[in-house]
């Protein structure tokens, strides 16, 4: 019985100085870092035994630019090319939803709804005279649901003419603007 208690505490303070051991070895003088790491952050760190210096820079680079090679039609009646370059330099915003759009294309998208609901306006307002001097509104069981129709459609026609004049009239959002 005695030899059995033996080993068996043997066996025991074996195996604990041999966690020890790992545990020591594994052991680091260097502090933890949580860092915040993001799409645009840098940062560089310095660490000894006497302690860590961090220089932390959020939203890093803060100008970003795209750049895109283009062919343009030149020459006479547009059968040549001309290859032009337009660039495109924006800040990094530091919201937490970065849509990714400049404030010149929030102000196209703007343009473009105001358009449309114009549009729609107009459309709607010149289909319903038209079904009203035509007489498609007074054709028997059927005639209330063909204006409906006809009303829509003269809607949502207005609303993409609409659209697309108002972005055609920004100067922001032609593209002959942003090249160089």
């Amino acid at each position: 019985m005695k030899k059995w208690i033996g080993i068996s505490l043997g066996t025991l303070l074996g195996v604990s100085h041999i966690g020890m051991i790992g545990t020591l070895a594994n052991r680091t003088k260097f502090p933890k870092l949580n860092l915040p790491i993001g799409e645009y952050t840098a940062y560089t760190v310095v660490a000894n035994e006497q302690g860590y210096t961090i220089n932390y820079r959020a939203h890093d680079p803060r100008v970003l630019a795209t750049i895109e090679k283009v062919d343009r039609p030149a020459g006479f009646l547009g059968f040549g090319k001309k290859k032009a370059v337009k660039e495109h330099q924006y800040y990094v915003t530091p919201t937490e939803s970065n849509s990714g759009l400049s404030p010149t294309e929030i102000a196209c998208i703007k343009k473009r709804g105001s358009g449309e609901g114009t549009g729609r306006l107009v459309g709607g307002g010149l289909s319903t005279a038209a079904v009203t001097q035509t007489g498609v509104a007074s054709i028997p069981i059927v005639g209330w649901v063909l204006a409906g129709a006809a009303t829509m459609v003269g809607m949502d026609q207005g609303a993409e003419i609409g659209g697309q004049m108002a972005e055609d009239l920004a100067k922001e959002c032609k593209d002959e603007e942003n090249i160089k």
